[in-house]
């Protein structure tokens, strides 16, 4: 089976539902990284900004976006992804989706968005040279001085979560096969497992081939998924202050590890 197979089979299951990024994104916990990514983007928004999404899944950033107004270019590999992602393109949005791979965006111009997003090709890449091609990619079509924002997710929280709270996988059938180290517990990953996780130091070893300067690193959800009955359980107002709560810690270096997912933000020099 070829790596991007077990991709698409993951977000294509035999039951005909999609496992969408929107689907999770708009649930209340889910809500909390959608806020928060949506609230960097913005800061570096403007009227005439030209934007791409690579690896749009179901459109939930692009949409979100076109309904702002901005126009935006969306690259998808999954078909049944791209069919859902049309089907929900409102009347007066101007996206165009295109089926393609980020490792490989040689349809697109160099220098030409203002504002890039990878929102999930690196949650499937399991080599640093993939990871590094996806992100140059990125940055050649990037305009000078444009931003690119880059999503990962990450491992001691899925080690607290599914490994040591709720048991979601086998750490016991991990660490025998070589997935996760016994000793210091960093993790590695294949594409039958289909996510990539990884600690900040392997992102900044990723960066540290690319000439672009870091503005944000920011843990989207933080401590979220960790307490996703009392986020489902907070009145309104609850909810509100801890957005704001979120909002003021999570660029803070000591929380980055309790984040399920952090957002890396880099400016093309």
């Amino acid at each position: 089976m070829y790596e991007t197979d077990y991709l698409v089979r993951h977000y294509t299951p035999a039951d005909g539902e999609t496992r969408s990024e929107d689907d999770r994104l708009a649930s209340k916990h889910g809500s909390v990284e959608f806020l928060t990514t949506m609230r960097y983007i913005e800061k570096y928004l403007f009227p005439s900004a030209k934007i791409i999404e690579i690896g749009a899944g179901t459109g939930r950033y692009s949409r979100a976006l076109a309904g702002k107004g901005y126009a935006v270019d969306a690259v998808e590999l999954v078909p049944h992804n791209i069919e859902i992602f049309r089907s929900k393109i409102a009347p007066g949005e101007t996206i165009t989706v295109t089926q393609g791979d980020a490792r490989d965006l040689s349809s697109f111009v160099d220098e030409t968005y203002d504002i890039t997003l990878l929102l999930g090709p690196l949650y499937h890449m399991f080599t640093i040279e993939d990871k590094r091609q996806t992100i140059s990619e990125a940055l050649r079509v990037t305009k000078q001085s444009g931003v690119v924002f880059a999503a990962y997710c990450m491992s001691d929280a899925s080690i607290m979560e599914g490994g040591f709270k709720n048991n979601s996988f086998d750490m016991v059938d991990l660490i025998n096969k070589g997935f996760i180290n016994a000793e210091t517990f960093e993790t590695r990953s294949a594409p039958e497992l289909v996510f990539e996780i990884v600690r900040k130091e392997q992102i900044d070893a990723v960066m540290e081939a690319f000439y672009a300067r870091r503005l944000h690193f920011v843990a989207t959800d933080l401590y979220t998924l960790h307490m996703r009955d009392a986020i489902a359980s907070m009145d309104e107002d609850t909810f509100a202050r801890y957005l704001r709560y979120h909002f003021a810690i999570c660029e803070r270096p000591d929380m980055i590890g309790f984040t399920h997912h952090s957002l890396d933000i880099f400016k093309k020099k």
